[in-house]
């Protein structure tokens, strides 16, 4: 049966409409397949860090209380202040301890006249029994007489040693007593600035069971940073390993240190095992101060002035540790490449060797779905 003319046009009318459409629609999808994400290679710092917060402490500090007890009459110093070491910080009511030692310099005026007159005492009992002595030799005088001077005499040795001990008494007395007269002149141990002050003029302070603290005196010149680093982080710290840290009034500036020590004893907070890092800086502008809050880095690695990659464009190595892989363009196509880290955090990472400053990395792969579309492959025609 022969077809008509009529319907073999429509039929290639229809089948070129098809290969137009097919053609208009690999186009469209090639026109819309996803850009490759890159970027070009700077130069650049990467840091691998141990972060903790901390307080600030001064190094250097005393706890200055008193070692008698009464009501505390002066303070002549205060907030803030800078005092030197030997001046005087406070004065304690001194009435009493003067009263006792007025009292035991007019017990040791007594004891001493007494021995005094002891002595006198005994120049005579030595004169009569010498005399009882060569009378006894001639037989012109008794034994009893004799024996009675021996014993006048020996009395008056006892008698006066034992005022000997009483005035030594007397003096360890007086001693004691002038020293507690002296402790009411609280002067400053060092040299420093005054960071808080406890008692208050007019307080009545008690020092049987405990010394009262009256001030602090600190030496703001050198700071310690007291951290609390998670046991997990713990095993990356070296003593002597560089840290610094940022206050929150001022953000935009490092202290720098080195870790010091490492305490054993733990503090346990919300169930955390935190161990308490210390390091110490220099304060010598006075802008650190006490109990200020600090944001802690300690550095595990440093690299400066190298290649400087996200790390989202690497991918690590089994044959190596800090050997990666990673995607560069040449002449347009990702080539791959393997270079090796000299530091690295989650975000960035430093390139050793393996990449030069200028070079374009490619930060992802397409999705899987768009692999086909991106090699070129054409639809397939549709079937009449």
């Amino acid at each position: 049966m022969k077809r008509s003319p009529i319907l073999i046009s429509l039929s290639v009318a229809a089948v070129l409409a098809l290969a137009g459409g097919a053609w208009w629609l690999w186009s469209v999808r090639a026109d819309t397949q996803p850009a490759l994400r890159t970027q070009i290679v700077s130069l650049g710092s990467v840091e691998d860090t141990v972060t903790a917060v901390g307080t600030l402490q001064p190094l250097n500090y005393v706890d200055v209380g008193t070692q008698v007890s009464g009501q505390l009459r002066q303070i002549f110093v205060d907030f803030g202040e800078k005092v030197e070491q030997g001046q005087l910080l406070a004065q304690i009511d001194p009435t009493v301890y003067e009263a006792r030692v007025a009292a035991d310099q007019a017990n040791l005026l007594a004891l001493r006249a007494q021995r005094s007159d002891k002595l006198v005492q005994l120049g005579l009992a030595e004169k009569q029994f010498e005399r009882q002595r060569r009378l006894l030799a001639d037989r012109a005088t008794s034994q009893d007489a004799y024996d009675s001077a021996e014993a006048a005499r020996r009395s008056l040795q006892a008698q006066i040693a034992v005022l000997d001990a009483q005035i030594q008494q007397g003096e360890a007395t007086l001693k004691s007593d002038q020293a507690n007269l002296s402790y009411t002149k609280i002067y400053a141990p060092m040299t420093g600035t005054v960071v808080d002050i406890t008692a208050r003029q007019g307080q009545t302070l008690n020092a049987n069971q405990q010394a009262p603290i009256i001030l602090r005196i600190a030496n703001l010149a050198t700071m310690t940073v007291r951290t609390q680093v998670s046991e997990a982080d713990v095993p990356k710290l070296k003593l002597g390993m560089e840290a610094y840290f940022t206050t929150l009034g001022r953000p935009d500036r490092k202290w720098s240190g080195q870790l010091r020590q490492i305490l054993p004893t733990p503090e346990v907070v919300n169930n955390v095992v935190l161990y308490p890092a210390l390091f110490d800086v220099a304060n010598e502008s006075g802008d650190l101060l006490p109990q200020m809050s600090a944001q802690v880095f300690f550095i595990i690695a440093r690299a400066d002035n190298l290649p400087v990659v996200p790390m989202s464009a690497l991918r690590p190595l089994p044959e190596g540790r800090n050997r990666y892989a990673l995607r560069v363009m040449e002449n347009g196509q990702p080539v791959r490449r393997v270079v090796e880290v000299a530091a690295s955090n989650r975000v960035t990472a430093a390139v050793a060797s393996g990449l030069k400053e200028g070079e374009e990395v490619l930060l992802d792969l397409p999705p899987q779905g768009n692999r086909a579309a991106s090699a070129g492959a054409a639809p397939r025609m549709p079937r009449l």
